[in-house]
């Protein structure tokens, strides 16, 4: 039998929730994904990104308190956070970008200056 998300510390249900709307439908799938690939699942099914909640979620996989993050450490965790947040397009103006891109319409700013 499978633990549930929110048997995680510091995971709530509204955590649970948003990672089975990701795919992840227990707490031995999110530690098998681990926090980065997890939340980039969680931030590409439309989750929106915060900061708070990726390092919650690092905390919770190591068994810590959530707010044990400090220093150099919530530092470097910001700097992960920082790379998934860029490496996923989300919202409904990222769609439309990428939809102008696929047929060409868009128009890149360094091709304005030669105009």
């Amino acid at each position: 039998m499978s633990d549930s998300v929110s048997s995680i510390r510091n995971l709530g249900p509204a955590f649970e929730k948003a990672c089975a709307q990701a795919g992840i439908h227990s707490a031995q799938d999110l530690r098998a994904l681990g926090a980065d690939a997890a939340y980039t699942r969680l931030l590409q099914a439309g989750t929106r990104p915060h900061f708070i909640g990726f390092y919650v979620l690092v905390m919770g996989l190591q068994g810590r308190p959530w707010n044990d993050c400090k220093g150099e450490e919530k530092k470097a965790l910001r700097q992960r956070f920082d790379a998934i947040k860029a490496s996923v397009s989300t919202g409904p103006e990222s769609q439309l970008i990428s939809d102008l891109d696929a047929i060409g319409v868009r128009v890149a700013p360094q091709d304005l200056q030669k105009i």
